[in-house]
């Protein structure tokens, strides 16, 4: 009996050393060497594995640097000073990276536009649903919060049926300009001082019907701008923030206040 159990532990005992001296010799056979620079990138990253530089995470992006497949400025948490770092240790220049906000580009809060409710209670199930939701414009913001629940940084809320945004808190991730179904949201500079607030594409007396503070296609403010910075596309305004010098002028000479 007592012959039986210490020949069961040798043998468990062998095995073990066995198993151990094999997974041992693979490990070092099999090693994935891990370029020196990525893992230097990847401590200059956020950690934030928010997915707003097009990759999986910060370890993916990180290890697309480190082999050239992307920029160093390719991280809009980091923005210029992760870039300037990074570069640094890729031996280029760290770039010109411009820290960049979201931006809803609508002002039909509830009270200026008129209301047309079908129910449902998320921006993107209610696209499908006839009427789209209690607005009457169907390019205006839902109200819902499809935008709310995809930020990872508290940097967007509803008040008073439009999403607004904390350019203080927003990181640029993008995540809420791929969450909203009627793209209102874009990234703009964080500099920019005059946005267009609307999205509509309807012609004037339509957005007048339902909105009282949608862009009209007026083009007043396309003729005050003398830096050519911006144009009606569809009849609504859109500035060209490369050319605006934030003279204000458009916002000035807007009828409905939409330029703010």
């Amino acid at each position: 009996m007592i012959t039986g159990i210490i020949i069961a532990a040798a043998v468990v005992g062998i095995l073990g050393i066995l198993i151990g001296v094999f997974l041992g010799v693979a490990s070092e056979k099999f090693k994935v060497e891990t370029d020196e620079k990525e893992i230097l990138v990847r401590n200059e990253l956020p950690g934030n594995n928010c997915g707003g530089c097009g990759y999986a995470g910060c370890d993916a992006l990180a290890k697309a640097i480190a082999a050239g497949e992307a920029s160093v400025d390719a991280c809009p948490v980091g923005g210029a000073a992760a870039a300037g770092r990074i570069g640094a240790i890729m031996g280029v220049d760290g770039g010109n990276a411009v820290k960049k906000v979201a931006f809803v580009k609508c002002k039909g809060t509830c009270d200026k536009t008129k209301v047309n409710y079908y129910g449902m209670d998320d921006c993107k199930k209610i696209t499908v649903v006839p009427g789209a939701g209690e607005k009457a414009c169907v390019y205006g913001c839902m109200g819902y919060g499809s935008c709310v629940k995809a930020c990872a940084f508290d940097a967007i809320h509803v008040v008073d049926g439009v999403a607004v945004v904390d350019k203080e808190k927003c990181v640029a991730c993008g995540k809420c300009v791929a969450s909203c179904p009627n793209h209102l949201i874009e990234l703009v500079p964080y500099t920019a001082e005059h946005l267009v607030q609307c999205s509509s594409h309807d012609k004037g007396k339509d957005v007048k019907a339902k909105c009282e503070s949608g862009c009209i296609a007026c083009t007043l403010c396309t003729k005050q701008c003398e830096f050519d910075a911006i144009h009606m596309d569809n009849n609504v305004a859109v500035i060209d923030y490369e050319k605006c010098t934030n003279c204000g002028k458009c916002a000035a000479k807007c009828p409905v206040k939409v330029i703010i």
